[in-house]
């Protein structure tokens, strides 16, 4: 069974351009992706660049509150 103070935690990227929403509070036509990330190594929300299927380029992808 996984810790909860585990060091290595899955977070979701969300693309930062796509602004449509959904009733039913959750996000349609946002570009998700999910990636690992160490906790002890970047205390910080993460940043990257990925693909967005929506937008059809390269944008911005932050961590997403949970």
């Amino acid at each position: 069974m996984a810790r909860s103070k585990d060091v290595r935690i899955t977070i979701a990227l969300e693309c930062t351009n796509c602004t449509r929403r959904e009733t039913d509070g959750k996000y349609a036509g946002i570009s998700r992706y999910t990636t690992r990330k160490n906790r002890r190594n970047t205390p910080t929300r993460l940043e990257l660049q990925k693909y967005c299927f929506h937008c059809r380029k390269h944008t911005s992808h932050k961590e997403s509150k949970k």
